[in-house]
């Protein structure tokens, strides 16, 4: 297929759907100048994303997104250059609808559409704004499905220096609260009751898997069995304890994720180190990032929150820079759910 229009991709449309948040957003210039998120309500009551749902919330909601995300940036859809949307890894059926959508977009209008990776942009929003890191950079990626530490080279390379052997730090922190009686998503109401409590009251185990790998099946076990000991002696426990029992969950989760990003600090030599992903947004972890920066005499970088759960802020991004690179997008490209 051959695009007819000019080849400068000044105006990019990102769309991402890999999960539950359909969002859209336009970068012009290099500049983000909207970045719209419809987010799903109807998960919250089953404990978690529910696939057939987030598919058909998608279908409804993608493009009065993208209306509103072209109308926040004073433009029209004819202004578009080019079109980046999520490939994977995310919920099939979510990604089919955004990606379906844009393919059907780019062919119509006669513009190319990149592909991009929902993990690598995560780590590319730290290079949207302004203060960006310098290259070589350390990022640990946590979020709800993966947890990984991201070496970025030149030119945007990416090296997977560790992840997560089993389940990912988002899901523990989910997990743990629905054995606290939390509703999902339990990440954020951790956080906030966490700073009432004790984070040394309970201990947790946290298993060392080799190298700069995490495992956090093991974790959620030992929580579980600690609860179910302690309800079984009283009833009343969770409740008499909540505050304490967040605050130590999220000291555990915490100081295992940058123990290891602590090593990678040694083990490569480089002292530019941030965090992205949904669980960047917990308070804990960007204290504590910065301490460990200055711990090791690193400098510590840290997305703005609307950069850290899904957006398509950063998929648009990720599509400059794929653009740049002529790495197009073809018509009989695929989805994948997992890296």
């Amino acid at each position: 297929m051959e695009y007819t229009k000019n080849n400068s991709h000044n105006n990019i449309l990102g769309v991402e759907s890999s999960c539950d948040d359909t969002s859209a957003a336009v970068l012009v210039n290099g500049k983000i100048c909207s970045n719209v998120i419809a987010s799903q309500k109807v998960h919250e009551e089953f404990g978690g994303v529910v696939p057939e749902w987030a598919s058909r919330k998608h279908q409804q909601n993608i493009l009065p997104t993208v209306k509103s995300a072209l109308s926040k940036a004073n433009l029209n859809l004819q202004d578009i250059d080019a079109i980046a949307c999520t490939q994977g890894p995310g919920l099939m059926g979510s990604l089919l609808v955004g990606h379906t959508f844009v393919k059907g977009l780019s062919m119509s209008m006669e513009v190319p559409f990149v592909n991009i990776n929902h993990l690598d942009a995560h780590v590319l929003a730290h290079f949207i704004d302004e203060e960006i890191p310098p290259l070589p950079f350390l990022c640990l990626l946590v979020s709800g499905g993966h947890t990984q530490i991201v070496l970025v080279k030149e030119n945007y390379q990416m090296q997977i220096l560790g992840k997560t052997m089993d389940d990912a730090a988002g899901e523990a922190f989910d997990k743990a609260g629905k054995m606290l009686g939390l509703s999902y998503p339990s990440g954020p109401q951790i956080d906030q009751l966490a700073k009432k409590g004790n984070p040394n009251a309970f201990k947790f185990n946290t298993p060392n898997v080799g190298g700069l790998d995490y495992s956090f099946s093991g974790m959620k076990t030992s929580i579980l069995y600690f609860l179910q000991k302690e309800v079984k002696k009283n009833p009343n426990f969770i409740d008499e304890n909540i505050y304490d029992l967040c605050s130590s969950i999220q000291r555990t989760i915490v100081s295992y994720l940058l123990f290891n990003l602590n090593r990678a600090i040694k083990e490569t030599g480089v002292n530019s180190i941030g965090i992205a992903g949904g669980v960047a947004a917990n308070s804990e972890l960007r204290c504590s990032l910065k301490k460990l920066a200055r711990n090791t005499g690193s400098e510590a970088y840290i997305p703005k929150f609307e950069y850290c759960t899904d957006n398509a802020a950063m998929i648009a991004f990720a599509g400059k820079i794929k653009l740049e690179q002529k790495q197009f997008g073809k018509l009989t490209d695929v989805c994948y759910t997992r890296k």
